[in-house]
């Protein structure tokens, strides 16, 4: 063996034994409030290549997975813009006429469901001609609601009677309104769809309902002022977070009760679990950081700072990169899912930061 291949060979085994960084050969379309716009950033090369003018400000993008498009909500507009990954500009746009509160793609694709006000209503967007396709009237002013895993069913909330909508979206009408407690602002269908929690934020509960039946199960006391819900892959827990404790809770759907309470970082929101290793990225926007949990061992693992008002979480398909959104500084935090190991400090490093623009919102990749 020559003197090169002994002085050079360790270090060159252990070059490649570690895993880099590729970047991933897609898009991620960053929704610009303030500046109505979408920023589309080339994750290869981690820039932004295009800022897409709408003339309306978004609040909401969704991706999805087989039509390498984003579909993007103005809510004060009500018009739904789809900007193709192919040319990084509005393909089509449709008006909903009325004001929309939230969007949801249905399971399979075929379908976006939006919730709108004025008038109240859940409107079915098909996809291929990009039209209305129904519109369920809905009784009173909605503020946020869920669908179920296989599209069958919807959940929608009612806080100014205190109640939730269970609707059948296979007809599609309303079933039954149902008493929900009170202040409910938010709704998670069990992954089964048999059941449905609502969040009662200023009560600091949680209530279960009975989809078949509409009938409340049992009402969980949490710590927190619930607002975000996050659901594990399997179904088998979801976390809460909001207001009131620095911490996450843990419920266990399937047994109806609140099994931890995990210290969290400073007053946790957004929420988003990477597919493997199985990790609960939990935003602090008060502190400007991200606190990564390990789902199976509840571990505390790093604390990542990301920027300002860190506000909505997602990740890239092939789960190497968590990208998140930073409301205030107006950029677009990249964190290696790799670079975060047990065992190590609390702290892991950001792999990068993009100024995206101002005021950003939410994020899809495509």
């Amino acid at each position: 063996m020559s003197r090169r291949a002994l002085v050079f060979g360790p270090v060159a085994a252990l070059a490649c034994g570690r895993r880099r960084a590729t970047g991933f050969p897609g898009y991620a379309f960053v929704a610009n409030s303030g500046e109505q716009s979408v920023a589309a950033v080339d994750l290869t090369t981690f820039t932004v290549v295009r800022q897409i003018q709408l003339g309306a400000a978004p609040a909401g993008v969704v991706a999805h997975p087989e039509r390498e498009s984003a579909y993007v909500l103005s809510p004060q507009s009500g018009t739904i813009y789809e900007i193709a990954a192919a040319g990084l500009a509005v393909k089509r746009k449709l008006s909903l006429k009325a004001t929309a509160v939230a969007m949801r793609l249905a399971p399979g694709g075929a379908f976006l469901w939006v919730l709108c006000r004025s008038p109240h209503g859940l409107v079915r967007v098909a996809l291929d001609k990009f039209e209305v396709s129904a519109r369920v009237r809905l009784p009173n002013d909605p503020v946020d609601f869920d669908l179920s895993s296989d599209g069958l069913a919807a959940a929608v909330v009612f806080p100014e009677v205190r109640a939730v909508g269970l609707l059948d979206l296979g007809k599609p009408a309303v079933a039954r309104v149902v008493p929900a407690g009170d202040d409910p602002r938010a709704v998670c269908f069990r992954l089964d769809g048999e059941q449905v929690l609502v969040a009662n934020r200023s009560t600091r509960m949680l209530t279960v309902l009975e989809c078949k039946s509409g009938a409340a199960l049992v009402r969980l006391s949490v710590p927190v002022e619930p607002e975000h819900f996050c659901v594990k892959a399997d179904g088998g827990e979801i976390f809460v977070s909001g207001r009131g404790m620095d911490a996450v809770v843990v419920v266990d759907p399937f047994h109806t009760q609140v099994t931890e309470t995990l210290l969290a970082g400073k007053a946790p929101g957004a929420m988003a679990i990477s597919a493997s290793p199985e990790y609960l990225f939990a935003a602090n926007p008060e502190s400007g950081d991200v606190t990564v949990l390990e789902v199976g061992t509840r571990s505390l693992l790093a604390a990542v700072m990301v920027g300002q008002e860190p506000c909505c979480i997602t990740f890239t398909p092939d789960n190497q990169f968590a990208l998140v959104v930073n409301h205030r500084s107006g950029d677009l935090a990249v964190i290696r899912v790799a670079a975060i190991k047990a065992g190590r400090n609390k702290a892991a490093p950001l792999f990068n930061m993009i100024p995206v623009g101002t005021e950003p919102v939410s994020v899809a990749v495509v």
